[in-house]
């Protein structure tokens, strides 16, 4: 059992294996976003910053599709679940993104809610597997893929990125600041 800070969120293990570490690190990750958008209505969910489009309900939304593009699709090989099916990407890229604002609060953190659920019964399973050096079920046109592992540390660098995005919007909105 992690420790719990004062925000609920699971502190990463000191001392533990590397998948143990790795993944207590992308929990800690998930828990702050989850943190920064808590309690937050359709305005702060569409609040920007500055210069920037971003905002809290477009980055939950985009981690939603991160989450299953990396773990259920590109790593286990599921179809595409959705809203994702039904997006023309090619037309909008940045779809997930901005779309959002279209949505309620609500809609957007139960979408990104079931997106790490199901990523993290794919990571289980593989991990029941043969662990994180398993390689992509898809790869790129050269044959090349990324591993499980590379997977988890990029999805840390993921979350890590738009947290530090989520805090400078969060303090805008209400003045609630932290790591």
């Amino acid at each position: 059992m992690s420790d719990i800070d004062e925000q609920g969120r699971p502190e990463p293990p000191f001392e533990a294996d590397e998948v143990t570490t790795a993944l207590g690190f992308l929990e800690f990750q998930r828990a702050t976003m989850a943190w920064k958008t808590a309690g937050l209505d359709a305005r702060g969910f569409a609040t920007t910053v500055a210069a920037s489009t971003v905002t809290l309900g477009g980055m939950l939304k985009h981690l939603a599709f991160v989450e299953e593009y990396w773990f259920c699709e590109r790593f286990a090989g599921q179809d595409q679940s959705l809203p994702w099916s039904a997006v023309d990407w090619d037309a909008d890229a940045d779809w997930d993104w901005h779309s959002a604002a279209n949505d309620t609060p609500e809609q957007v953190v139960t979408l990104w809610e079931k997106s790490v659920r199901d990523a993290r019964a794919v990571v289980t399973a593989a991990l029941l597997e043969g662990g994180l050096d398993q390689r992509v079920r898809w790869a790129f046109p050269d044959g090349r893929g990324p591993s499980l592992r590379w997977i988890v540390l990029h999805m840390i660098e993921e979350y890590a990125r738009h947290n530090g995005h989520a805090d400078l919007i969060r303090e805008s909105i209400d003045g609630q600041t932290g790591e």
